[in-house]
């Protein structure tokens, strides 16, 4: 059967990806791109960024589940930085989380700092008592570990206008007390459903499930949802935040769903 009209050259495939990457990005300026552009390795990047940014309303919410959808949720992953046989264990933020959880994280602070009016550490009370949001979403893991949970935390979009960021932010960069850091732009940082989790399944965060806090980013693939947080940096410029972030270890930098 003759097929040679439905088969695409390599050549046509690229020129087609440039073509639709060119529409994609009329009228904007350099400042405007997403990190990836520039690098034809990260075309796909690029593609689904500006197709999620151009196509759906910027603060579309993932799906919310009711509470009997609720099901089993693996941990997978480093699940205890303190331990040294695990992948991620970093020799010095290690044994401080292992203090830390000792003393049940009374003397734990995650720290807000960068393009900020006020650089700010908070203790999980203070975060407990800023206005809370609960929803029960899914985890969307690119390796099969998906499951549905109950979370409950503080918006981060709270906490940013809490310690005033400046009009000229546009990243927030998160780093764990593993070997683990990641970064989502303004848009996401301010989504209704990201948020500093300090609760699942209405009891506090397990270990092995981030405590004392994780980041969820219900509009990403599951990775972008960090646990064990120890500071946040917001920034006017991307950093691809070296070997301990996505990009130099051959992930994507933004996993829209």
């Amino acid at each position: 059967m003759k097929t040679s009209g439905l088969i695409l050259s390599r050549r046509e495939l690229v020129t087609g990806l440039a073509s639709t990457g060119g529409l994609l990005l009329a009228g904007c300026s350099s400042k405007e791109l997403p990190p990836t552009y520039g690098n034809v390795l990260r075309m796909g990047d690029l593609l689904t960024y500006r197709a999620f940014r151009m196509l759906l309303p910027a603060h579309s919410l993932a799906r919310e589940y009711a509470h009997r959808d609720i099901s089993s949720s693996p941990a997978v992953g480093n699940t205890n930085p303190a331990d040294s046989q695990q992948p991620g264990f970093d020799a010095d933020r290690g044994p401080l989380y292992d203090r830390l959880r000792t003393g049940d994280f009374s003397d734990w602070r995650l720290r807000i700092e960068g393009r900020v009016a006020r650089p700010t550490s908070f203790s999980l009370a203070d975060l407990k008592r800023m206005p809370a949001r609960t929803q029960i979403t899914k985890h969307t893991c690119e390796e099969g570990w998906s499951a549905i949970a109950e979370w409950t935390g503080v918006p981060l979009r709270s906490v940013l206008e809490a310690v005033g960021i400046e009009p000229s932010a546009r990243f927030v960069n998160y780093y764990a007390y593993d070997d683990n850091a990641e970064g989502i732009d303004m848009l996401d940082a301010l989504h209704p459903q990201t948020i500093l989790a300090y609760g699942m399944n209405g009891r506090d965060l397990p270990l092995a499930h981030g405590a004392p806090l994780r980041m969820r980013v219900e509009t990403q693939l599951g990775y972008k949802s960090v646990k064990f947080l120890e500071r946040i940096v917001v920034a006017n410029e991307f950093d691809d935040l070296g070997k301990i972030g996505s990009l130099q270890n051959g992930w994507a930098w933004y996993v829209g769903i």
